[in-house]
């Protein structure tokens, strides 16, 4: 599991220009079953994405394609997390 951190950017006043295009890469990433949750950073920071079921390589590659990094709107972190615990609703994360 991957926590995605995108932190706005100095550049962060061309979000609007590329936000239907962000938008269209978080839905393509839900559709791909990668993506389990994304929101705001508060306040205004930016924003995460908790992503599964892909490998670091191929996430980093995905990462690069959403048009918020590759026109510096945000810059992106990627922290694995490997679950030891969780709460039996999250079961097929142990899987």
């Amino acid at each position: 599991m991957f926590l995605i951190m995108l932190r706005f950017s100095d550049n962060k006043s061309a979000a609007a220009e590329y936000m239907q295009a962000h938008n269209a890469w978080i839905a393509k990433g839900f559709e791909e079953g990668v993506f389990l949750l994304t929101g705001s950073i508060e306040p205004k920071q930016g924003g995460a994405v908790l992503a599964y079921n892909i490998a670091r390589a191929e996430l980093e590659k995905h990462v690069t394609e959403d048009p918020f990094v590759a026109h510096n709107v945000v810059t992106a972190e990627i922290t694995e997390i490997t679950p030891g615990r969780t709460d039996p609703r999250l079961d097929f994360l142990n899987e």
